[in-house]
């Protein structure tokens, strides 16, 4: 009798020290500044996207939230910086679409998103526009097919560097129609929008912000979204699944991650914060002006939905051939 009671007294004090544990990780996060390591350029769209929601979270947590660019290396080298940070939950990869693709891509990519990152949360969604210059004569995506294939290899689509998402859609609509279409990829994205309207360069897969009074002042023509239903800022352009394209349905996508080891509780309060941010319909409608949605959920459903893309995404590049050139 006296062993069964020691038993239960002393299973009794490790839950009560390991939900003490718990509670003190919690209160005690952040333990500073919070970091959100950003892996392209400022104003681009994962960029914009991080500070909508450090700002929200700075109102309604008072967290100190500093969002930095750390491009190249094909999104790489932010999630490296991340790494190297201790594994408390305070610097946060801003992840996206490209990290997916780059462990197929890179011959060595520095980290395994699987091993080295714990998931935090799917962010938000978002999908490209196929654009052409006007002078094209196509008015809809299977007059582009058409007009490839009785050119094959006379007309080139842009982007914005090897394995971002504008190149990726690029590669795997050459995957699905069949047609034979050179890429020319930029560091500068302005100069790749640039020789799109200049005819230099015939269509482009593009996220949507900066080419939505382009498209509306007719210096570029819209053919489709990447999306599974209209899109409201472009609500006159068909879906690729309008177009007969369903395979082209292309999700680009924002979400954070930490180091791996950082505690249980940090992760779900920074997954509990971000999921409430999201909610905000500040947050909602600024995500909107972009051409994109909130996604939330939790920490398991992001890693799982990482996962899958990264798989995926193996497979388009294994197909396409893709190597990051020197």
């Amino acid at each position: 009798m006296y062993l069964k009671c020691r038993l239960l007294w002393l299973a009794s004090a490790l839950c009560a020290a390991l939900s003490s544990s718990t509670i003190s990780s919690a209160q005690s996060f952040p333990p500073g500044p919070i970091r959100i390591v950003v892996p392209t350029a400022a104003s681009t769209p994962p960029d914009i996207i991080s500070r909508i929601i450090a700002t929200e979270l700075t109102e309604i947590t008072g967290w100190r939230m500093v969002v930095e660019n750390r491009p190249g290396g094909a999104m790489t080298i932010a999630g490296a910086d991340v790494l190297s940070q201790p594994a408390d939950g305070a610097s946060i990869y801003a992840m996206s679409l490209p990290v997916a693709a780059a462990p197929s891509i890179l011959p060595s990519v520095p980290f395994r998103l699987d091993r080295d990152f714990a998931p935090v949360i799917k962010v938000s969604v978002s999908y490209n526009v196929l654009v052409v210059t006007p002078s094209l004569p196509v008015k809809s995506m299977s007059d582009l097919v058409g007009l490839l294939k009785q050119q094959p290899d006379k007309l080139t689509f842009s982007s914005g560097g090897f394995g971002t998402p504008a190149h990726l859609a690029g590669e795997l609509f050459k995957l699905e129609t069949g047609v034979r279409a050179t890429h020319v990829p930029y560091q500068q994205f302005p100069q790749a929008i640039g020789d799109l309207l200049n005819g230099t360069n015939q269509f482009m897969f593009i996220t949507m912000l900066p080419v939505i009074d382009l498209i509306k002042a007719g210096k570029l023509r819209a053919l489709a979204v990447t999306a599974p239903e209209r899109v409201p800022v472009l609500d006159d352009v068909p879906t690729v699944v309008e177009e007969g394209f369903p395979h082209l349905v292309i999700e680009d996508w924002v979400g954070f991650a930490v180091r791996a080891g950082a505690p249980d509780a940090s992760i779900e309060r920074l997954n509990e914060a971000v999921n409430q941010a999201l909610k905000h319909p500040k947050v909602q409608d600024a995500l909107a002006k972009l051409g994109a949605k909130p996604a939330g959920g939790t920490p398991a459903e992001y890693g799982a939905f990482v996962n899958d893309q990264v798989a995926y995404w193996g497979k388009v590049v294994k197909e396409a051939g893709l190597k990051l050139q020197p």
